[in-house]
């Protein structure tokens, strides 16, 4: 029987490739001639090994599983994991398994993967040295890391000074792998150093310039980047008084007291089972297979990291997948063949974007570079070009990655601008800005499954499909690394077809339908809606909304039942977190007006418990610097002195910013003051779309700087000026006026209703500037007056809701509870609030300061307090005292 017939197939690794392969053959063979058995040697089904850090994120298991419901239904396709194949015998045509199990086959997959390299390093095979690959590699590398925390916290309560140094781990190898391992090691809490032989981080994908960006980032994040160096030995230490329980040594003779290390320094191909059975491998290793994927034994195949294709390996997906399509179409009586693999990569690694695509190293004859290095902004920027400049040939960006979707398609093809322009386009929108309209319906839009512009034009004018998520169910762009999922929005705004406006894959709501659902059928959880008008488990886009949503319903405390587990982080912890891991403290201060008794108490606060303190722009002091173990004992001293929590962690209102009004100012027309702090009282707490701000100005030379928010209230002399929908920070919008010289029952009727109106129907993350700005588009898209829209809503009640939003309003001016003050009192919420819930008296042993200018700041790793700019004074990194110092 030939192998292109069909018969019996047999697919050696349920990786991520070897699964993509079987469900290719699965949509493809519809008339099912093969039947296909799947041997896995993990105990787990295939998982995305590209977002395996996110399993430190908070991610299961469960949402890391790649295999679709019903692939292994027992109709011709069968997986068994948990078996290895340890045996393939060509003569006979049958693989022998780990549990003894002799299958036979027609034609076999061998899609075994790769295999961490572990480089010659004495002591590499210490307890406490893992690698970076599996799930349960990943287990290991969080029970090293919580013990090591454990460690290290006791040492901290015993050194007298309280300067035990923190946790730390080892990082060999930065590449793409390793700074995915140095990350993973940041969320479990370490201090991490990283060691490369190359001169530069990401030797394969940047060159010299991106590479130093990308250090110079890294490194502001509190990794120590240890370049053109190796890691020469590994060592046990049981030196009394190091809790450390390895002493790392590198080429270059320094000495690092490590925790734990992570080889991370690449992969070599599992080509083991091959070599066994006498198959032709490269001349560097991997199974040797023609542009067809077949080997030397026509019964054979191989793809993924396992397979040389022309003396190449690719340790990347994308390839894998391509070979993966090429062998489903070879099974099935087609001619396809592997060409030329695209190798291009965009990551966020440490929350630095990192791409690079084509001839990212200008190794091509003649190729010329043409750079945007911004090194204030943080970002760097490569093309390669073609000796005339007509060509695209590759390209780097570090920092700014936005580019990315656009710029990869079009390499090979001619450029469709001046390749300076395409990089930083003129601001008067002059050549060279590379959008949709540059890409040929040929171009490659999504390379994990090969998916071109065509074919997802096609598919959204063929199907009617409105959202992202249809154009991944539908092609399956997007599903893979998900680097062209911005593209694909464009393509659909881009297509002349209605744009929907689901929230998420989970939902075909918007947020303001789910807001109305949720209100309407007074739904309670978050299980409930998704069960009811959603689907899946939900995720951070649509559990956050729901959240909010709920909260702006009166669901009760943001922290209680389900709720709780909807929220962000600061959500969850009623503080904003920080770059260190610590969370700043905001008090509510309304209108910026505050006693002597309170500015004491608060200056008594921030001393004991070694806080920075900061005066906002918002007429308030933040108190930077607490653990979360802490928490509850500042709020405990600030309720105590009368204060309640400022909100600055929701997306609530925030303030209500004033001048001194009338009272005080020769200027001043209206007592401003009074007004603001009875508007802060009246809606603090109220949880909204995005954050809210507000202004209340004594007269018209506007000193709050009302104009500049969401809602500005500026005095005349009949009253009051309501102005809306303006808004600071990266795209400035002043605010426009709705109201003049009104009363002051008139202006707060109105901005209860405009408050209102906003959370009932803005969408998720939108401000009130651009809530205002969609007013101006009609249900038919016809151009309208927004303002005049929202006049008559708000005050001539031209919808008939006006009694609906006083009364929500007024419902939650009622209803207002203190989040702090509520927590205190609640002994099951306050044990949310701890380091290590294995150990809820330990202080997190990594979080350290070092003085500045007088206050502390945090201590970074590589960054000394020494060579900071500006620094007055500097000591040794001290941890943040357990407890206030009284």
């Amino acid at each position: 029987m030939g192998t292109d017939s069909g018969g019996r197939l047999v697919v050696v690794g349920n990786g991520m490739v070897g699964q993509h392969f079987v469900e290719a053959l699965r949509e493809r063979d519809i008339d099912r001639r093969w039947q296909v058995t799947v041997f896995g040697e993990e105990a787990r089904r295939a998982y995305d090994r590209v977002a395996l850090s996110s399993y430190f994120d908070g991610a299961g298991a469960e949402s890391l599983d790649l295999v679709p419901d019903g692939c292994y239904d027992g109709h011709g396709y069968t997986l068994h994991v948990d078996e290895a194949v340890l045996a393939l015998d060509r003569a006979a045509r049958t693989v022998t398994t780990s549990r003894g199990r002799i299958v036979g086959y027609d034609a076999l997959v061998l899609a075994t993967g790769s295999a961490p390299f572990v480089p010659p390093v004495a002591g590499a095979d210490l307890p406490d040295c893992f690698v970076y690959r599996t799930l349960d590699d990943l287990d290991a590398i969080r029970a090293a890391a919580l013990r090591a925390t454990a460690l290290r916290a006791t040492a901290l309560r015993a050194a007298t000074r309280g300067n035990a140094a923190a946790p730390a781990g080892l990082v060999v190898g930065g590449g793409l792998l390793g700074l995915e391992a140095a990350r993973a090691l940041r969320l479990l809490g370490l201090g991490v150093h990283v060691v490369e032989m190359a001169p530069r981080l990401m030797p394969l994908q940047v060159d010299e310039g991106g590479g130093a960006l990308l250090r110079r980032l890294v490194e502001e994040l509190g990794v120590t980047v240890h370049l053109g160096t190796h890691a020469a030995s590994v060592a046990g230490t049981a030196t009394p008084g190091r809790p450390a329980p390895l002493l790392a040594t590198l080429g270059d003779g320094t000495e690092l007291p490590v925790d734990l290390v992570v080889f991370a320094a690449g992969v070599r191909p599992r080509d083991q089972l091959a070599r066994a059975a006498g198959l032709v491998v490269g001349e560097r290793g991997g199974v040797a297979v023609d542009t067809g994927c077949r080997t030397a034994d026509p019964a054979v195949f191989a793809i993924g990291e396992c397979a040389c294709v022309a003396g190449q390996v690719y340790g990347l997906v994308a390839p894998g997948y391509a070979m993966g399509s090429v062998l489903v179409d070879r099974l099935l009586g087609g001619r396809s063949e592997f060409g030329v693999a695209d190798t291009a990569t965009k990551l966020k690694l440490l929350g630095v974007d990192v791409a690079s695509f084509g001839d990212a190293l200008a190794v091509t004859e003649g190729a010329l570079e043409v750079t945007v290095n911004d090194p204030v902004a943080g970002a760097y920027a490569k093309l390669v070009v073609s000796d005339d400049a007509t060509t695209l040939l590759g390209g780097v960006l570090v920092g700014d990655a936005s580019k990315y979707a656009s710029l990869r398609p079009l390499v090979g093809r001619p450029l469709p601008g001046d390749p300076l322009a395409m990089l930083a386009p003129r601001g008067d929108g002059g050549g060279g800005a590379v959008g949709v309209g540059a890409l040929p319906a040929d171009a490659m839009v999504c390379s994990c499954h090969a998916v071109t512009r065509e074919a997802i034009d096609t598919a959204i004018v063929g199907s009617g499909l409105t959202t992202v998520a249809e154009i991944k169910a539908c092609t399956k762009a997007g599903s893979g690394c998900g680097s062209c999922v911005p593209m694909l929005s464009t393509l659909l705004t881009e297509s002349g077809v209605t744009v929907g406006r689901a929230l998420c894959e989970h939902f075909d709501h918007s947020r303001a339908e789910l807001f109305d659902l949720v209100r309407v059928h007074q739904i309670r959880t978050f299980s409930e809606l998704v069960g009811r008008y959603g689907r899946g488990r939900g995720c951070d886009v649509c559990k956050p909304v729901v959240a909010s949503v709920l909260a702006s319903l009166g669901n009760g405390h943001i922290l209680d039942g389900e709720q709780a587990a909807l929220q962000d982080t600061n959500d969850a912890f009623l503080a904003n977190i920080q770059r260190n891991g610590t969370y700043s403290v905001v008090p509510r201060i309304p209108g910026g007006e505050i006693t002597p008794e309170k500015l004491v108490a608060l200056g008594l606060v921030a001393r004991d418990f070694n806080l920075y303190t900061k005066i906002t722009g918002g007429q308030r002091i933040d108190l930077l610097g607490a653990r979360v173990e802490q928490l509850p004992a500042i709020w405990r001293r600030l309720v105590d002195a009368g204060f309640e929590s400022g909100h600055a962690y929701g997306k609530a209102l925030r303030t209500v910013k004033s001048c001194v009004g009338s009272t005080w100012c020769r200027y001043g027309v209206q007592d401003s003051l009074a007004l603001a702090i009875e508007l802060e009282l009246r809606y603090r707490g109220i949880r909204s779309p995005h954050k809210i701000k507000a202004g209340v100005s004594g007269c018209a030379r506007e000193c709050a700087e009302a104009r500049s928010k969401d809602i500005g209230v500026i005095a005349t002399e009949n009253g009051w000026n309501l102005h809306v929908g303006g808004n600071g920070g990266f795209r400035p919008r002043h605010a426009d006026l709705l109201l003049t010289d009104v009363d002051t029952e008139t202006l707060i009727r109105t901005i209860d209703r405009f408050i209102m109106f906003y959370v009932r129907t803005a969408e998720r993350l939108q401000r009130t500037s651009a809530w205002v700005e969609s007013l101006s588009t009609g249900p038919g898209g016809e151009q309208v007056d927004g303002l005049d829209y929202l006049r008559s809503v708000l005050v001539d009640d031209a919808l008939g809701i006006a009694a609906e939003l006083d009364a929500a309003i007024e419902r939650h001016v009622g209803a207002y509870e203190d989040e702090w003050a509520a927590v205190l009192d609640d002994p099951v919420r306050l044990r949310r609030f701890v380091s290590f819930v294995n150990a809820p008296d330990t202080p997190d042993p990594t979080i350290s300061f070092v003085t500045e200018r007088g206050q502390p700041r945090p201590a970074f790793l590589g960054l000394p307090a020494a060579t900071a700019p500006a620094a007055t004074a500097a000591t040794a990194a001290t941890a943040a005292p357990a407890a206030p110092a009284r």
